[in-house]
């Protein structure tokens, strides 16, 4: 396994290019899940600087519980439907937030949080987890990460979930 990971490109777009098959090389060779989760979210906080990166794993079917992160402190669990976190969940589909203090039923775990990313991670056809990045800057995120993260959540589901 690599105990290190390898970024030369300043672009966003680049630094995704670089780090995604890093990422599959990391979670391609260790079984368990939280070990790979924690790296994936070290991978991705190096790499961007984001202010806050975790996964939060279904727990029951109506409830998400906090799973390895980076980053401040962070809400333990989430019901299905509340928060962005919650609504990616019960839906089962990317929302990105440029402002998150416009998102109704916004849950603010910390109010330096600005924007925000939240991907689902499906296996066999159900949401086991969701992927949340957090920045502390208004309409951080793009369809560009959209697009890269995306690619990445369908991989970790064949590789981790």
């Amino acid at each position: 396994m690599a105990e290190s990971i390898t970024i030369t490109s300043d672009s966003r777009e680049d630094r995704y290019i670089e780090i995604l098959p890093q990422i599959y090389s990391v979670v391609g060779s260790e079984s368990n899940i939280v070990a790979n989760c924690a790296n994936v979210t070290a991978i991705l906080k190096e790499t961007f600087g984001f202010f806050w990166i975790g996964f939060y794993f279904v727990d029951s079917e109506d409830e998400l519980v906090l799973g390895p992160f980076q980053g401040p402190l962070a809400c333990t669990r989430i019901r299905r439907g509340k928060g962005v976190c919650g609504n990616v969940f019960a839906s089962g589909e990317l929302i990105l937030v440029n402002d998150v203090d416009e998102y109704p039923g916004h849950i603010a775990c910390s109010s330096a949080s600005r924007s925000e990313i939240v991907l689902p991670i499906i296996k066999n056809n159900r949401v086991v987890a969701v992927l949340d990045i957090d920045s502390d800057m208004l309409s951080d995120f793009s369809e560009l990460d959209a697009k890269y993260l995306t690619i990445m959540c369908t991989r970790l589901s064949e590789l981790i979930f």
